[in-house]
């Protein structure tokens, strides 16, 4: 047996072995599709932008910070209602602002700014995955299904056909989902970043 024919061995063994695997995360990510649509539609249901509560607030919060009032400025700010990062954000610097510590405000958005990164970086991930477990479920099984069709085993080029035709459709729907969930949120987060960004500046200006 030649070298080449020991490496093709090799070869069609690795590539044979990776098809359960691949067909395993596949149906695992569909369903962690399926629940991060659920999330997504939870957190929807909590989104509530209202200007005119934070004008308002921020406005109160620059007058309390500017006659060094921190208490009422911190009692202002637990009364923002918004996206409900913004009015977490809001009451965690609340907490700060009691103490007079703005660097510790600064601190937290910088921290929220991560955990949006961090939750836009996990279906990212996934609509980039998706896809290239598709396509390894489509071209593993293309093999047998060649070596079937030659040998004239219908049944067993239909089963190979099957999987590959299967495993495209699942990581093209996964991905589908996971980018769709991506943009909408990157949308959301951006939005709640600028909130927050003017509750930060509103304490930084006047402080």
């Amino acid at each position: 047996m030649s070298f080449f024919d020991v490496t093709n061995n090799i070869m069609n063994t690795i590539s044979n072995s990776l098809l359960f695997p691949v067909i395993f995360v596949l149906v695992l990510l569909s369903f962690v599709a399926l629940l991060l649509v659920g999330e997504f539609l939870s957190e929807y249901a909590k989104r509530n932008r209202d200007v005119k509560n934070l004008e308002s607030t921020c406005s109160e919060v620059q007058n309390n910070v500017q006659h060094a009032n921190y208490k009422a400025a911190a009692d202002a700010l637990r009364r923002i209602k918004q996206n409900f990062i913004v009015t977490n954000f809001a009451h965690a610097a609340a907490e700060h602002m009691e103490k007079n510590r703005i660097a510790a405000i600064e601190w937290l958005s910088q921290e929220y700014e991560i955990k949006m990164a961090k939750k836009l970086e996990f279906t990212r991930i996934i609509t980039t995955i998706g896809p290239m477990l598709g396509l390894m479920g489509t071209l593993i099984p293309m093999g047998p299904a060649l070596v079937a069709l030659a040998g004239g085993d219908l049944l067993t080029l239909a089963h190979n056909l099957m999987i590959a035709f299967a495993t495209t459709v699942v990581g093209i729907f996964v991905s589908g989902i996971a980018y769709i969930l991506t943009q909408i949120r990157k949308r959301w987060y951006w939005q709640d970043m600028a909130d927050i960004d003017y509750i930060l500046d509103t304490i930084e200006v006047k402080a």
